[in-house]
């Protein structure tokens, strides 16, 4: 509680003061060294002043002298304190205005520094401590105004009614009262900047991995594609030189691709907010993902004709298929695939088949690809299914809505 009161977005008395390590309400770091001068000084001027004034009507109490001044002074400069030890500061503040009160000095602004001291303590969580010292207080004023004033200064002075008492129980009460609201906001402050912080971590979490996915996606299907060339082109190059050189271009085809994709991943990164630079791919780019496959070897067999979709769907989508037709290329000794899309009920399904078999790991890959398209799955409120077929080989099968929430708030 201690740390939350002063940190920054939070009430204005954490502004001029704070613990090591804390923070105000600008955010940056307090130094154990600051003390809360202005409000102290600003009290104690009050009080003094207030006191002063408030004397001349009150001839038939004890006149102000050094003695009365004393106890003024060090219960109001008691609160300097009050951020660190606000127990200590309740109850010291309580017991010198007592004091104060018992001395038979004038009425008069006094009760300001326990209120503020009452304030602190009950922010600061020790309300056990706030609540018992002003309770205290109006305990040993109504022994002193109803039953010590006898033997007490000033002389001849008379017993006070229960109506003062009454009066002085509802200031308690209020000052109470005012401080448990403080207290109930501050807290309140402090799980708001708490749910927004982590509302902020989430988000960035859910964007690292969606960064992650992209990256891993672009490069799994272009590096597959580049590493079956470089085996194609290094097992031609003294043989068949002139598919070896068909070889390269197919590499530096996918290199460059890949460069580009990468490239507009990392700009949404420089450019937070805006938006990208090249539209997102959708399976309008299904043909030109089967010719890369087909460069690497795989024929790639497209049913179906996909309907509009969100950009969110599209790029889910193309994803899905890339990674399936990657894990085709790196895990299966298959030279064919089929793509099939199919619509209807607001669903869209994705079927990527082949005929196998494995070779060296499973058809469906390593785990980080059907991670991947899982996560994109689910983040549509769609599902994956991966394993193998009846018949052999490997099925993905994905089944996304046409619509998300995103298009339907629009």
């Amino acid at each position: 509680m201690e740390e939350q009161r002063v940190r920054g977005g939070g009430p204005p008395w954490g502004r001029w003061h704070g613990p090591m390590g804390e923070r105000g309400a600008d955010g940056r770091e307090r130094p154990g060294t600051h003390w809360p001068w202005p409000s102290t000084v600003l009290v104690t001027a009050v009080v003094l002043a207030g006191t002063r004034f408030s004397a001349r009507g009150q001839s038939h109490r004890e006149a102000l002298d050094a003695y009365a001044y004393a106890l003024l002074v060090v219960a109001a400069g008691l609160l300097l304190w009050r951020t660190r030890r606000p127990a200590f500061v309740a109850y010291a503040t309580a017991a010198l205005t007592l004091a104060y009160l018992a001395a038979g000095y004038p009425y008069g602004p006094v009760f300001l520094t326990v209120a503020v001291s009452c304030f602190g303590a009950v922010v600061a969580g020790r309300r056990r401590a706030a609540w018992t010292s002003v309770g205290l207080l109006w305990a040993g004023h109504a022994l002193i105004a109803l039953w010590l004033y006898r033997w007490l200064p000033p002389p001849g002075d008379s017993a006070s009614g229960w109506g003062q008492q009454l009066v002085v129980a509802t200031w308690v009460v209020a000052v109470v009262a005012v401080s448990e609201l403080a207290r109930v906001r501050h807290e309140q402050w402090a799980r708001e900047r708490a749910e927004r912080a982590q509302a902020a971590r989430r988000r960035a979490d859910e964007e690292r991995l969606r960064i992650a996915r992209e990256l891993h996606d672009v490069l799994a299907h272009s590096i597959s594609v580049i590493n079956v060339q470089a085996g194609v082109g290094l097992a031609l190059l003294d043989t068949d030189p002139e598919q070896a050189r068909t070889a390269l271009t197919t590499i530096k085809a996918a290199s460059k691709e890949a460069l580009g994709e990468v490239r507009q991943v990392l700009g949404t990164l420089r450019t937070p907010g805006d938006a990208p630079r090249a539209p997102a791919p959708g399976l309008d780019r299904l043909p030109e993902l089967a010719d890369q496959a087909a460069h690497a070897g795989l024929t790639v067999e497209i049913e179906g004709t996909p309907p509009p979709l969100p950009p969110g769907t599209a790029l889910a989508a193309f994803r899905i298929v890339q990674e399936a037709l990657t894990n085709v290329v790196r895990h299966s000794g298959s030279r064919h695939a089929r793509v099939r899309l199919a619509h209807g009920g607001g669903t869209l399904r994705l079927r990527v088949d082949d005929d196998g078999p494995a070779t060296g790991a499973a058809a469906g890959g390593s785990g980080n690809g059907l991670a991947g398209m899982r996560e994109r799955a689910a983040a549509l409120g769609g599902t994956i299914e991966a394993g193998p077929r009846p018949g052999g080989g490997w099925r993905v099968l994905a089944e996304l809505p046409l619509t998300t929430t995103e298009e339907d708030d629009r």
